[in-house]
């Protein structure tokens, strides 16, 4: 016997695994790989990145179709919605940094996303088809992060937004101070929207808007309507307000009340014939008040107390819940400025403001609770969301227990 016969057989050998993407023969079997990425775990993850088909707008259209407000994107995160004031996932899978650069050339310029790397903040709005948006990019610990909010083309009317009839009353002040206010989502914009375009429809008025960025857009009617955005149209807020009295207006529309300068020249604007309207994130009429006062040092308050006395048309301090049929309502407090408010304000009597208001309903006036109990009699809502949503749960127990 030959010494080769003699030798052991080799060891056989496993063919080696296919490269990945490739396909292994037919009836043959990859062998596993026992070699896992480092400081990986061996599991992949059971959500893989974006896929290349889906777009920005493909998730919005999805969003604006079933109700929804807000979308939220971000690298390293799933999609998600705000429905009805609560932030739902998605089945979209996780985003990761290319396709969120790409989702931002759908919506902004080239040297809107450049600024955008440089500041780490983005302020601004776009259209798409079917909704214009208003957009917030931001640089987070997973990298850049964007939430949008969908803006209807169509504008409700006031009837549709099953609004209280005073605020059409209000509209057809010829000068004056009309604050709309509320914790940022509870639908300020989409009030007052509804209030310019009633005013639009039904009177020949030249309004100008100044906002930050452009929210609901109007086409003009009856009225004349300018739109002008911040960084846009005009490089400072306040210098577009001291620009828009040498503007010929009948109306002004201010964004948001966002310091003393806007606050001094919406006064002065409403003092010398003009009807402004803007915003501001208090929870109350009254505390609107209060919250205007406190821009100002002491000494200035009283003269400013004066000239909101003077000048007030009317508060109107909003929230939204949930309703029984899957939507969302509008409850408020509500406050017009009567000669009997006007003479409170003027002695700086804001308590007493505040316990008139809810004997003044025949003047359109109303409290949050009674709002909020409106709609439970109407069986809008529950009553668990009544109390959820009530500035003031003790009264609204005892209303509910039929003690008020």
């Amino acid at each position: 016997m030959s010494a080769e016969s003699q030798r052991p057989p080799a060891p056989r050998r496993m063919p080696p695994p296919p490269p990945p993407g490739r396909a292994t023969a037919p009836g043959r079997q990859a062998a596993p790989s026992s070699a896992a990425p480092t400081g990986r775990s061996v599991p992949p993850p059971p959500v893989t990145t974006t896929k290349p088909g889906i777009t920005l707008e493909k998730i919005a259209r999805e969003a604006f179709d079933k109700g929804f407000s807000d979308v939220h994107v971000g690298v390293g995160e799933v999609p998600r919605f705000r429905d009805r004031g609560q932030i739902a996932i998605t089945d979209y899978s996780v985003t990761d940094e290319s396709t969120f650069y790409r989702w931002l050339e759908e919506v902004l310029k080239p040297e809107e996303i450049q600024r955008f790397k440089q500041s780490l903040d983005f302020d601004g709005a776009g259209q798409f088809e079917f909704s214009r948006i208003r957009i917030n990019i931001f640089d987070t610990l997973t990298g850049p992060s964007m939430v949008i909010r969908l803006i209807p083309n169509k504008i409700l009317t006031l009837e549709q937004l099953n609004l209280p009839p005073v605020l059409r009353d209000i509209c057809h002040y010829h000068k004056g101070l009309i604050l709309v206010t509320g914790p940022t989502g509870s639908g300020k914009s989409t009030t007052l929207a509804a209030m310019i375009d009633y005013i639009n429809r039904e009177m020949p008025k030249n309004i100008i808007t100044i906002e930050d960025p452009i929210e609901f857009v109007h086409q003009s009617r009856k009225s004349l309507i300018k739109h002008r955005e911040v960084g846009r149209h005009t490089l400072e807020f306040k210098n577009a307000l001291k620009a828009s009295l040498r503007e010929d207006p009948d109306i002004i529309l201010i964004g948001e009340m966002r310091d003393k300068e806007t606050v001094n020249t919406a006064l002065k604007a409403a003092q010398t014939g003009h009807l402004v309207l803007g915003t501001l994130h208090t929870n109350s009429a009254v505390k609107t008040v209060e919250r205007i006062l406190n821009m100002y040092e002491p000494d200035q308050q009283t003269p400013v107390r004066v000239s909101i006395a003077e000048s007030l048309v009317a508060v109107v301090a909003q929230g939204l819940c949930r309703t029984t049929d899957g939507k969302r309502a509008a409850f408020h407090d509500i406050m017009i400025n009567t000669d009997a408010i006007k003479d409170y304000i003027m002695r700086g009597d804001l308590d007493e403001v505040e316990a008139l208001i809810p004997k003044c309903t025949f003047d359109g006036m109303c409290t949050m609770n009674q709002s909020l109990y409106a709609l439970y009699e109407a069986g809008r809502i529950t009553e668990e969301t009544a109390l959820e949503m009530s500035p003031r749960q003790n009264e609204m127990a005892q209303m509910l227990r039929g003690r008020v």
